[in-house]
């Protein structure tokens, strides 16, 4: 898949999915398909208008990138979103980037999208211009859930992997760089690979997950310790089982698969130590069926 700028593209036509698809989700996922090119933006366009109300997103744009790319689309076109575009009116967006720029002969959009300034351009703003089809897709339901990136955050926020994956059409999933720890999950039998949350995404509510780490089956803690005390924050610790490899420095991807408990704080280390060999057993058999 090629990613570029909007005054990077070829002259050609194109079939376009325009929207933010933070998580990709699976309505997102539908209003892409059938698609060659998706448009979206970055930052999100909260940070800009209203930074207030921005939301921690589920996907950076390199996981999107990635996501979108799995969806077989041939383009992604990335626009920097900032006051200058924020200010351009629909019309604008519609006759500038839609038309002039990326040759729209379909625009594929969820119903309730938004654009331009102050969000004035809706759906049927789209279906009124005759230069291209505009598709308009309704908001996908699973199980009785509407499927949006806000549900979706805030159940991973609540540690509901489980159902959030339903709706992604994937497990959730967050990357990071593995930073050094205090060595005591070494100490105890079980080293860890250590990662401290970006704050502008969102992080598992904290708990014992069943994960793979980079496609190995792991034993994931999100949380601050109690046992230790050691007020360094939230940190997530990846115990990668049958594998012990250095990968201080390194981009560690964990994909979220289900929640095995809260975190909590045990009588002895030698009860937390237990504990933590059942959720090992508990992750083997979740990852041997995942």
């Amino acid at each position: 898949m090629r990613v570029t700028k909007l005054e990077d593209v070829e002259s050609r036509p194109r079939r376009i999915a325009v929207g933010e698809f933070d998580g990709v989700h699976i309505g997102h996922r539908e209003v892409i398909r059938g698609s060659d090119t998706v448009l979206t933006f970055e930052p999100h366009p909260l940070r800009v208008v209203r930074p207030e109300a921005a939301p921690r997103l589920l996907t950076s744009l390199e996981a999107k990138t990635e996501l979108i790319a799995s969806l077989g689309v041939d383009e992604l076109v990335v626009i920097p979103f900032d006051e200058g575009f924020a200010h351009q009116s629909p019309q604008e967006f519609i006759d500038h980037v839609l038309v002039e720029r990326l040759q729209a002969v379909r625009v594929s959009v969820g119903d309730n999208f938004r654009f331009g300034h102050r969000a004035a351009g809706d759906v049927e703003l789209l279906r009124a211009d005759s230069r291209f089809e505009t598709r308009v897709v309704a908001l996908v339901e699973v199980e009785g859930e509407i499927v949006s990136s806000s549900h979706i955050r805030a159940l991973v926020s609540a540690g509901e992997v489980e159902r959030a994956a339903r709706l992604l059409g994937s497990p959730f999933q967050m990357r990071g760089e593995v930073v050094p720890g205090d060595r005591r999950g070494r100490e105890l039998g079980f080293p860890t690979a250590n990662i401290v949350p970006d704050e502008s995404l969102v992080c598992p509510g904290h708990g014992v997950y069943a994960a793979r780490a980079d496609g190995d089956c792991a034993a994931v803690n999100v949380g601050v310790r109690p046992q230790f005390g050691s007020g360094r924050g939230v940190l997530v610790e990846a115990y990668v089982l049958d594998r012990d490899v250095d990968l201080y420095g390194k981009t560690l991807r964990l994909d979220f698969i289900e929640r095995l408990r809260g975190e909590r704080r045990f009588d002895t280390v030698s009860a937390l130590v237990e504990q933590m060999r059942e959720d090992v057993r508990h992750t083997r058999a979740i990852c041997g069926g995942a």
